[in-house]
């Protein structure tokens, strides 16, 4: 952990910039153990295992991200942030705004709650897979 990430503000922004290089390793080490994540959408995982396997299947055909970060407030070991993750795939950027909820103590997210909108996400993907 470097000093950046001392803080849960830290903390999420190195996890998000892990993720935006698709550096899952990384990401997974801001995340404890026991990790819950709700893909609000979709459902929950527990794990770095169930993260694995609900995020890497998505971003296998992405070739690039970008994370664009609108809007990020902390208080305490909650983190909030608004953001559009644009993605880059075989026919071209992609956009999906995304609000997400962390929790984080002892320097690791313990809760990540992602909230978007399914059918945007959908369309994401929809052009690439033809």
């Amino acid at each position: 952990m470097n000093d950046q990430e001392s803080t849960p503000d830290g903390v999420v922004e190195g996890f998000l910039h892990a993720f935006e290089r698709m550096d899952f390793d990384r990401a997974l080490a801001l995340l404890a153990a026991d990790v819950e994540y709700t893909n609000v959408p979709i459902g929950t995982v527990h794990g770095h295992e169930g993260v694995r396997q609900v995020l890497e299947p998505f971003f296998a055909p992405i070739h690039e991200n970008e994370f664009v970060v609108l809007r990020r407030a902390a208080a305490g070991p909650v983190v909030f942030a608004e953001r559009l993750d644009r993605h880059r795939l075989d026919h071209g950027w992609r956009e999906l705004p995304v609000n997400s909820v962390f929790e984080v103590h002892d320097g690791l997210i313990t809760v990540w709650r992602d909230y978007f909108d399914l059918a945007t996400a959908a369309k994401i993907h929809a052009a690439d897979v033809r």
